[in-house]
């Protein structure tokens, strides 16, 4: 197989399908021609301002046009793209330019903001050599006709990706070109995708799911309408007004789609998949969405250390809803015992998922020992996912090793749980998490949001679950929240809710 270069499909793409409509945003609708056109452009400033092959750009602009012109801009140059979430802090920002070494971090002011330079600008101080997009591409426009586009090869590296991974820790996941580019493009072959798809997401292109997503409909021909943030009905404006085809999304999005009341008002009927992926979802939940979305439910699962998915659904195979499918091609996968043995488990056991192919990291930018933990000599990544398997060669995911409660001699899996409890029709999204228990070492806890206009006990739960689980995986206490905490991607964040379940023992 002959590997691109990430720019390469960018090329490819603005020679087949030329003025055809690559981004809508609410701002602008690019063609392929005019993001290849922009993203010269851009590329051409960087060089002015002095930037040369391999060295680190941080891209930290929101979702609009200007991402994929920077992006495609950054890596024309030569350049190392460190994106990160609009929604990161300024601490989180600096650290991320400052570990990687980053010579320039590319940000657009805030709209009520009018000063001449960010350097001005409190928000980003700190950052290193921070320069608007505007005036990188000002600085290309003039620059253009000297500038050439450098030689470089797909093993050099694409981009910085920082993730807390699989230990925790924020570190940078070093991705190759061949790594991106070829998940993005097992990615749209999965999902059947096609010039005539136009694809709706609100994922954020700095994320490596929304940036999967981006790559895969370059390559193909697919317009991506990207929106700048996750508002429900806004997501659905969208399919309605552009016709899509497709929908990327996250569990929550989902979840919320599902209570609104006026769901039925929009025209959904041009959607033929909807792809979920970043956390499980209760099959009851699934079956929901394809009944009144009309239209195929895809779940996927992946990581930034791999570029994007490992695992998914042929969008022409059998439905399987509550696995994540079967590896992309080029991916190999084993599970092995969660102890670290590297010893196999029997078919329908638990285990850790290993992943291995020509997408996987180089390793952890400057974190030699983080990288040493996860991935070995022989090119096995470690993914701190547990995962069963079964006859047919199709993956189930139970939990997160670092998730996994111990309780009086018992191994609890919260996922197991929360899809359990999300089965029930009262209940919108739910997560449990562990608190102290001087017997037990640790006790369940559920936190649920119940559907708008819905009426239940938190007892008619706690017998729901008695009647679908074990008694020892039966959550000892159960509490009825407004929402769950959720990250920058819209996923549920568990650190964030067992921090508020331990608050009433803080306080006693």
């Amino acid at each position: 197989m002959s590997t691109p270069l990430v720019t390469q499909l960018l090329d490819q793409a603005t020679g087949q399908f030329g003025f055809k409509p690559a981004v809508i945003t609410p701002e602008r609708t690019l063609s392929f021609a005019e993001l290849h056109r922009l993203s010269s452009r851009f590329a051409a400033g960087l060089a002015a301002a002095g930037l040369a092959s391999g060295e680190r750009v941080t891209l930290w602009i929101r979702n609009s046009w200007k991402w994929p012109v920077a992006y495609f801009g950054i890596l024309r140059a030569g350049c190392v793209a460190v994106p990160l979430n609009a929604l990161a802090s300024l601490p989180e920002a600096c650290f991320a330019s400052t570990d990687c070494d980053s010579v320039v971090t590319v940000v657009c002011n805030p709209p009520a903001v009018s000063v001449g330079h960010p350097a001005d600008e409190p928000a980003f101080q700190g950052l290193r050599n921070a320069l608007l997009f505007e005036e990188l591409l000002d600085r290309g426009a003039g620059a253009l006709h000297a500038w050439r586009e450098p030689a470089i090869s797909p093993h050099e590296l694409c981009a910085v990706c920082y993730t807390s991974g699989t230990t925790g820790f924020v570190k940078g996941a070093a991705l190759r070109h061949e790594s991106v580019a070829i998940n993005a493009t097992m990615t749209g072959l999965m999902h059947g995708l096609h010039p005539g798809d136009t694809v709706v997401t609100p994922l954020p292109a700095a994320h490596v799911y929304g940036n999967t997503v981006l790559n895969a409909c370059v390559i193909v021909g697919a317009t991506l309408v990207m929106l700048p943030r996750l508002e429900e009905r806004n997501v659905l404006d969208a399919i309605e007004r552009y016709r899509a085809t497709v929908l990327y999304g996250v569990p929550s999005m989902y979840l919320t789609l599902l209570i609104l009341a006026d769901l039925e008002r929009f025209d959904l009927r041009s959607l033929r998949m909807c792809a979920v992926g970043g956390q499980g979802m209760a099959i009851a939940k699934m079956r929901e969405v394809e009944a009144r979305l009309r239209c195929r439910l895809i779940e996927l699962w992946g990581m930034t250390e791999i570029a994007g998915l490992g695992t998914t659904h042929p969008h022409n195979g059998p439905s399987s809803l509550g696995s994540i499918g079967i590896p992309l091609p080029f991916t190999q996968t084993r599970i092995s015992a969660p102890d670290g043995s590297d010893k196999p488990v029997a078919q329908g056991e638990i285990g850790e998922l290993l992943v291995r192919g020509p997408h996987v990291m180089n390793g952890y930018w400057n974190a030699p020992g983080e990288t040493e933990i996860v991935l070995g000599s022989d090119g096995w990544l470690r993914t701190g996912d547990l995962v069963r398997e079964d006859e047919r060669g199709y993956l189930y995911l139970v939990d997160r090793i670092k998730d996994v409660i111990l309780s009086g001699g018992y191994t609890l899996y919260p996922a197991e749980i929360e899809r359990a409890l999300a089965e029930h029709p009262s209940v919108s999204a739910c997560l449990v998490t562990a608190i102290s228990d001087n017997v037990r070492g640790h006790t369940l806890k559920a936190s649920v949001v119940l559907r708008p206009g819905s009426q239940c006990e938190p007892e008619d739960l706690l017998r729901f679950c008695r009647q679908q689980l074990a008694s020892y995986k039966v959550p000892r206490t159960l509490e009825f929240v407004p929402n769950l905490p959720t990250g920058v991607t819209g996923k549920v964040l568990r650190r964030g809710a067992a921090t508020r379940a331990l608050e009433p023992s803080l306080r006693a």
